[in-house]
């Protein structure tokens, strides 16, 4: 009986990493950067560097940001750029939702820790194959006031993924 329950075992163990396998096969990319403190300082760029290879099929590029009950806002304003291996840059400043109207923040996640997973550019075709930088950095700022939030408060980690479409 040990020795069937030892089979057993392992059928399942190689059922579980083949079933976690196929469910993340389109993630081509994934990588997070964790914040100090809990903030996010408005001079701070988080950067990502990856490799190209596939130039033919488009790609989904995603910002994924992991917040906690100590976001004071309802949305986030982020300003982004792309740079492609010959230089090349795409600079963009998005908006994103981060709750619902009534205050709840969207996202999964369980506890204190919300993760959203926002799209930044869809069924995007890389021009050319070679190393890529993904910069970004946040861009609040109070109402009425010119200068960014110095500590943007319950941000707690910066991610990128890129993933098949």
């Amino acid at each position: 009986m040990g020795i069937v329950l030892k089979k057993t075992h392992k059928f399942f163990i190689l059922f579980l990493i083949a079933g976690l396998y196929s469910c993340n096969s389109n993630i081509e990319f994934t990588e997070y950067n964790t914040l100090q403190n809990s903030g996010w300082k408005s001079h701070e760029k988080i950067s990502f560097n990856f490799d190209v290879t596939d130039t033919i099929q488009p790609k989904n590029l995603f910002i994924n940001i992991r917040n906690n009950n100590n976001y004071p806002f309802s949305n986030l304003y982020v300003i982004t750029e792309l740079k492609a291996p010959n230089g090349d840059k795409i600079i963009d400043t998005l908006q994103y939702a981060m709750t619902d109207a009534k205050g709840r923040f969207l996202g999964d996640g369980f506890a204190n820790v919300i993760e959203n997973k926002l799209f930044y550019k869809e069924q995007l075709k890389f021009a050319a194959s070679g190393e890529y930088q993904f910069n970004i950095r946040h861009a609040m700022r109070k109402n009425g006031q010119v200068n960014p939030i110095s500590n943007l408060e319950g941000i707690q980690d910066i991610g990128f993924s890129i993933e098949k479409k």
